[in-house]
């Protein structure tokens, strides 16, 4: 499979190149710094490029079996989180190839008596003024999304903590903030792309949003 990762460099995206090219896939890894790219692995299935995720072409796109975002910006541009999902969109309505792979946040999720967004619990953490756009464009990402019944899309959220970590079993979920048995919700970067890559390999999720959690 040929897989394209928009922010490969990030926490997310670089364990998801090692992920894919332990898999034998071929990747396209993609990234703002070139510093960044040369500490990926060495790889003759790794292909890096310095570029600007919103100058993809849809032949740039249409080049591969799946594209991954995996971009992650600052608070003060959280916007682009939904600007680059519709500038893909944009570039495949009306395709089923590539596939496109959104990871989204955990504030969209739902959580609980009252099934309440998590973005409303994060908004009472003392430092959110400093990161709340992030999650509330992200919220937004997903919102788009769901209108687009004409591409071939999935994305995925993580638990509340979202850490760097090796992958551990994993607990599936759709729309509502998971837990495991020690009243824990956190995903590794780990966990994250092993399941990513598990739904690369073998389709279950089409134009919806699941989530993950470690177990």
């Amino acid at each position: 499979m040929k897989i394209m990762i928009i922010g490969a460099t990030g926490m997310a995206g670089s364990e998801l190149v090692n992920e894919a090219l332990n898999r034998g896939h071929e990747v396209t890894a993609l990234a703002r710094s070139a510093e960044k790219l040369a500490k990926l692995p060495t790889s003759p299935a790794l292909t890096t490029a310095v570029r600007d995720a919103f100058s993809l072409t849809a032949a740039d796109l249409q080049a591969v079996d799946v594209v991954i975002d995996a971009f992650a910006t600052a608070a003060d541009t959280a916007y682009l989180h939904v600007d680059l999902a519709a500038h893909l969109v944009h570039l495949l309505r009306g395709t089923t190839t590539p596939r496109l792979f959104f990871i989204l946040g955990a504030g969209s999720l739902h959580t609980g008596d009252d099934n309440h967004l998590f973005v409303h619990d994060i908004e009472k953490d003392p430092q959110a003024a400093n990161f709340i756009p992030i999650p509330k464009s992200q919220l937004k990402e997903l919102n788009f999304l769901n209108d687009v019944d004409n591409v071939n899309w999935v994305g995925i959220s993580p638990a509340a903590n979202f850490h760097p970590g090796a992958a551990v079993p994993a607990i599936l979920g759709h729309n509502n903030l998971l837990f495991n048995d020690q009243k824990e919700s956190g995903t590794s970067t780990g966990t994250m792309a092993v399941t990513i890559l598990d739904e690369l390999e073998t389709p279950k999720h089409h134009q919806e949003r699941f989530t993950v959690a470690d177990r």
